[in-house]
């Protein structure tokens, strides 16, 4: 696969903090052999979780946003793998694959367009190749009956997420066409116009492709909606939203129940589940909002969609360690960490 670098062994070893009488899931977790045949492996192993990493920031900068949802992957894989493995998440039933590296493609860029209008062109085009590279990783993995755990990266990646899982499940018997539902946990609609692709249309591009059925979202801020959106939301029957304001300001109704509004609207097949951290108040982002939903919200809402629905894949996006203004965090990798952990024991206690 392009751009792409599988974990190790002793990668994992040497992210993870072993000791005395604990066991972590670094220690647990399935690594492919770097010789092994991707689709063969993913065939003969028995995680039902496959993990990897989309960690740039090239369609955040192809939308005019700062720098830095590139950043979150690593300190991710270190709060990740020193998770304890016991009776709550063992870690034996989750592949760790790696991530891919899309630093070449930023250094083209970055090294030959100087002025802005030609460094946006230049990224809306990466962001091409990124989705020509991601789309069938994830395909591959979805018609193996295994479910993606994306870490970005922005949330251009959506759309290959979006396309690649529903021609895996296509390929896979699972439905008859490809395409899937989605529903997004974000302060933006990320519907922007046909423009040429960054990280704020890819549900715009799946949708006119064709991959994208229902598109729900969950927390959308009225106060970053634009018109010409909003109208183009409100007048396609196959969008549903709930606004912060419907839920928060004048509870209309409370969080849970906005859960089960769009979880009950994607029974009909399989959803990919979006988080977009934005949407997190106070967490490092291109977009960080002073006011939005709680990391408790977050959380369950990423177990009660991962309980209510049929799981496509989990895609945790846009939040950053380090921003390219020089704001920092060190709970960001730590919170994605968090979120993905409750993914994983939310659908094994369905299976239980």
């Amino acid at each position: 696969m392009n751009y792409f670098k599988y974990q190790t062994k002793e990668d994992v070893l040497a992210n993870t903090k072993i000791r005395r009488f604990e066991t972590k899931l670094g220690e647990r977790i399935q690594i492919l052999k770097q010789s092994t045949d991707l689709e063969k492996a993913l065939q003969e192993s028995s995680a039902r979780y496959v993990l990897l990493g989309i960690p740039e920031d090239v369609g955040v900068r192809a939308n005019s946003g700062l720098g830095g949802a590139d950043t979150a992957w690593e300190p991710f894989v270190k709060a990740f793998l020193n998770i304890q493995s016991n009776d709550f998440l063992e870690g034996s039933n989750i592949l760790f694959l790696g991530h891919f590296d899309f630093s070449p493609l930023i250094d083209l860029i970055e090294q030959n367009a100087h002025q802005y209008e030609e460094k946006i062109d230049a990224y809306r085009h990466a962001v091409n190749i990124i989705d020509e590279a991601v789309e069938p990783m994830i395909k591959m993995i979805v018609q193996h009956n295994k479910i993606p755990i994306v870490v970005g990266g922005g949330h251009n990646n959506s759309y290959p997420l979006i396309k690649g899982a529903a021609k895996g499940l296509m390929k896979s018997g699972k439905v008859p066409l490809a395409s899937i539902n989605c529903i997004n946990l974000d302060a933006h609609a990320d519907f922007r116009p046909l423009e040429g692709r960054h990280s704020g249309n890819g549900f715009t591009y799946a949708e006119e492709d064709g991959y994208l059925q229902k598109y729900f979202v969950i927390g959308l801020h009225e106060n970053y909606l634009p018109q010409n959106i909003w109208m183009d939301v409100v007048n396609n029957p196959f969008i549903d939203f709930l606004t912060y304001e419907d839920i928060f300001i004048h509870e209309k109704m409370n969080f849970m129940q906005a859960i089960a509004h769009a979880t009950t609207s994607s029974e009909d097949t399989y959803t990919g589940i979006e988080v977009d951290l934005d949407c997190v108040e106070n967490t490092l982002s291109s977009a960080a909002t002073p006011t939005g939903i709680s990391i408790v919200h977050a959380r369950q809402y990423v177990t009660f969609t991962a309980k209510d629905v049929n799981p496509a894949y989990l895609h945790i996006c846009e939040g950053a360690a380090t921003l390219s203004d020089g704001r920092t965090s060190e709970t960001t990798g730590k919170l994605i960490s968090y979120l993905v952990s409750d993914f994983i024991k939310a659908l094994e206690e369905v299976k239980d």
